[in-house]
């Protein structure tokens, strides 16, 4: 099974192109976690947060909302699949990127605790 859940906030304003048949929208989502470790005494100590940056893209219809309604900063919770490709650049170098395609979001107030 191919399945990714994401709650975090949205990194830049979507990027919007169409294909022959539909709207594509990408922009990136940063997620957040807390993380802790036990110092020498044995006392709980928080480490700095982890920010990890994931490249989402959305097609059709969500695409079309996404342009209209998705802003750098809004709180989206995204669920869909990953999948990685790769292509050649103009210099002959190969570049891979990993994406996540959504198949269902929700656009949350502001104002949600993580």
């Amino acid at each position: 099974m191919n399945k990714v859940i994401l709650l975090g906030n949205v990194g830049r304003d979507p990027k919007i192109r169409m294909t022959e048949s539909q709207t594509v929208a990408e922009f990136s989502l940063a997620t957040s976690e807390r993380r802790f470790s036990r110092g020498a005494d044995g006392k709980e100590v928080e480490l700095p947060e982890l920010t990890e940056w994931h490249n989402i893209v959305m097609w059709g219809r969500a695409a079309e909302f996404a342009e209209k309604y998705i802003r750098k900063g809004a709180k989206l919770l995204v669920e869909g699949k990953i999948r990685t490709r790769t292509w050649e650049d103009r210099n002959a170098i190969k570049r891979t990127i990993t994406e996540i395609y959504v198949d269902s979001f929700e656009l949350l107030p502001r104002n949600t605790n993580q």
